[in-house]
């Protein structure tokens, strides 16, 4: 229900009261603008509280969120640190300037040593929590520097300005807004009973 229907049947409903309303002007914008907004910061962060619902035999699901934001959160900054202290090489200039291959793979991988350290809190064994701290980075990656696009299409550099260089609060979910529907689903797929 909440991962079909709910969606579907709010996309839907959405445009009906704009168009019950009346307002035709820059219509497809609007609304397309509306729908991405609500899928990246409802829909797709709202996999991280649902890893909660799933049904694990003998497990306290609440350590898989910890997991989750653990990971995505410690890969953002080291990341970030590897990129400064050794980065020379832009992956994306045009759409996030301070992001680079060797900021990507050093606070990658060490993001993903740190969740394959935190294998006993997770039903996953050392390789699998490997495996699934990795698929966080990946996504957490993507969402960075599709959300940077977002911003830069927009005109702002950051959300807000709470952490020096890491923007404000919403900055620290553009990564989760990829990272939580991946790890839900693969946790879902493999996991659960």
């Amino acid at each position: 229900m909440l991962t079909i229907a709910i969606p579907v049947y709010a996309f839907l409903l959405l445009p009906v009261l704009s168009v019950a309303k009346g307002e035709t002007a820059d219509f497809l914008l609007r609304t397309a603008k509306i729908q991405w907004g609500l899928m990246l910061t409802v829909f797709c962060i709202s996999h991280a509280p649902a890893l909660l619902i799933l049904n694990i035999p003998d497990y306290r699901n609440v350590y898989l969120l910890f997991f989750l934001v653990t990971v995505v959160q410690l890969s953002d900054v080291l990341q970030y640190v590897f990129g400064k202290l050794f980065g020379w090489h832009k992956i994306a200039p045009k759409v996030s300037p301070a992001k680079t291959v060797e900021g990507f793979v050093g606070g990658g991988l060490a993001a993903t040593a740190i969740g394959a350290s935190l294998w006993w809190i997770t039903p996953f064994t050392p390789l699998q929590a490997a495996g699934m701290a990795a698929a966080i980075v990946v996504a957490g990656f993507l969402g960075g520097l599709v959300l940077s696009a977002v911003k830069r299409s927009l005109g702002a550099k950051d959300w807000g300005t709470m952490i020096e260089g890491h923007g404000g609060a919403l900055d620290r979910m553009d990564s989760v807004s990829f990272a939580a529907p991946l790890f839900f689903h693969l946790v879902n797929y493999f996991f659960t009973i």
